[in-house]
């Protein structure tokens, strides 16, 4: 069910943190130790998943399990929404 957010978090990440066209992210892989977003990208994210999806997310809501990966995130938004993930 989390597949449903997959394309717009990918898209988001992609748009805004590869800047190489032929750069390649798996959905496991982690954001911060490969290099992709640094602690200022991850409040881009939280900004991005708030405003895109309507939530509130709260500070002991932002760990790595879920904001790390493209996959922990997708996971995140489906607990946080699960009518929205159905």
């Amino acid at each position: 069910m989390a597949d449903k957010f997959n394309a717009p978090v990918r898209e988001f990440i992609a748009e805004n943190f590869l800047f190489r066209a032929d750069a390649e992210l798996d959905d496991n892989q982690s954001l911060l130790e490969s290099g992709v977003i640094d602690s200022t990208g991850v409040l881009e994210v939280i900004a991005f998943l708030e405003q895109t999806f309507g939530i509130s997310i709260a500070d002991d809501e932002i760990v790595p399990e879920n904001l790390d990966s493209i996959a922990n995130m997708t996971r995140y938004l489906a607990s946080k929404l699960p009518a929205a993930a159905a």
